[in-house]
């Protein structure tokens, strides 16, 4: 299969270092890696937890800093050869604690469950009691299904939202904590689109004696832009990732104070993980440096306000949106009153170009469509987009083929107006 031509009015240095190289050496999967960038330039990448990071987080993770076996922290690794990347891994936790306001970072977790079954390793033993969102309403995996080792190392008690509102019912949280005192209470979710309330889940906690547990992997780059309230100062333990909102390559963190932080970094290192992705903690070094910056603060903001315009948008066009809309860069909906369940609406939604999950449900025997705005808030577009592809969502759910195509071509269009890197 040949390798896929490069877009003419693209560099290819938009593509990450040495892309010409792997041209070269390795042509077949050149191919791959240009077919995923042609499909991420002729499609709209909805996906709630996805983003487009910048060339210089790219670079950073294509660095030779990918060659260095760095077991252990800053100061103390198990190999030599450590200075430079001592000093990206302490770059990285000092801005990251900056950033957030924390006493204490770890940034090697290689992802958001890595940093959870660390937060767990460090806090529990197998068999206790924890309280967390149950699966239906958006829990997480690590929240206790029984496909992941929090369902089967952990007694977890699911919580859920109230039928009418969708909304966390926190007088159900503090029942079930009062009955159960668990050892733990998880608050986060990969699917509820409004704010957490991190000072009554506190208040909780305080009263059974439990820890809290912050699972903020999919808010917390709006933290970092002031669009969204902080876990830090109520959560013993936050976890988080750094790409989502944040931007950052693909990982995870911790955030805790002073005196949980030894537990924290020995439950991340010997216990759970190995040799630290070191070319992956500067390009998050990257990401909490950008995100530092007033361009960042608005990029935030504009992620919320576009979320809002598109969930209302579509419940113009009959789709039903959960709780009635979103305070984040996160929506989900149901397009039941559409004629389609949410499989089927993602199917035609991506034969359309339009990217984007499917959900639980709270309720509800069938499956929804998530999705979000911070990688086409990334690519620059605004309220009118917004606004227009909540149309085109509605056309990609007519079985017409013809509509379909039409629809893709406007999608291409408006993706190539709007391209994630070359501008």
């Amino acid at each position: 299969m040949p390798v896929t031509a490069l877009p003419a009015d693209v560099p290819v240095s938009s593509y990450g270092p040495d892309l010409d190289v792997l041209r070269r050496q390795d042509p077949e999967i050149a191919d791959v890696m240009l077919g995923e960038v042609r499909r991420q330039q002729d499609s709209l990448q909805l996906i709630a937890a996805e983003n487009f990071t910048s060339p210089a987080v790219l670079a950073a993770l294509g660095s030779p800093l990918a060659n260095k076996y760095a077991e252990g922290y800053p100061g103390a690794r198990h190999h030599g050869g450590c200075e430079y990347v001592d000093a990206a891994e302490r770059i990285a936790v000092d801005r990251a604690t900056a950033l957030f306001g924390a006493e204490h970072a770890n940034v090697q977790p290689h992802s958001g469950s890595s940093a959870v079954l660390a937060a767990y390793a460090a806090l529990l033993r197998p068999g206790d009691t924890v309280l967390a969102m149950g699966l239906p309403y958006g829990g997480h995996l690590t929240h206790g299904s029984p496909a992941n080792f929090s369902g089967r190392w952990f007694d977890f008690v699911p919580y859920g939202v109230e039928p009418d509102s969708g909304l966390i019912d926190y007088e159900q949280v503090r029942e079930l904590a009062r009955g159960r005192r668990p050892k733990a209470i998880v608050c986060g979710s990969i699917s509820y689109p409004r704010h957490v309330d991190y000072a009554l889940f506190r208040e909780i906690a305080d009263e059974v004696g439990a820890y809290l547990i912050a699972d903020a992997a999919h808010p917390m780059g709006l933290v970092a832009g002031g669009a969204a309230p902080s876990p830090v100062p109520y959560a013993d333990v936050v976890c988080a990732t750094t790409h989502k909102v944040l931007r950052g390559p693909r990982g995870g963190m911790i955030l805790c104070g002073s005196e949980l932080a030894e537990r924290i970094d020995r439950a991340v290192f010997p216990f759970t993980q190995g040799g630290a992705q070191m070319h992956t903690i500067a390009a998050k070094a990257v990401a909490f440096g950008e995100a530092a910056t007033p361009a960042f603060t608005a990029y935030a903001h504009q992620v919320v306000e576009h979320a809002q315009v598109l969930a209302a948008a579509l419940a113009a066009e009959g789709f039903a949106v959960t709780t009635g809309g979103t305070d984040t860069h996160l929506i989900t909906a149901d397009p039941a009153p559409l004629g389609v369940d949410g499989p089927t609406a993602r199917a035609r939604l991506a034969a359309a170009g339009l990217v984007l999950d499917t959900c639980a449900l709270p309720y509800g025997d069938g499956r929804g469509i998530r999705l979000g705005t911070a990688a086409v808030t990334t690519q620059g577009m605004g309220p009118a987009e917004m606004a227009r592809i909540a149309m085109l969502f509605t056309l990609a759910l007519d079985e017409d083929p013809e509509r379909t195509a039409r629809v893709r071509a406007e999608v291409r269009d408006l993706a190539g107006r709007f391209p994630p890197y070359g501008r």
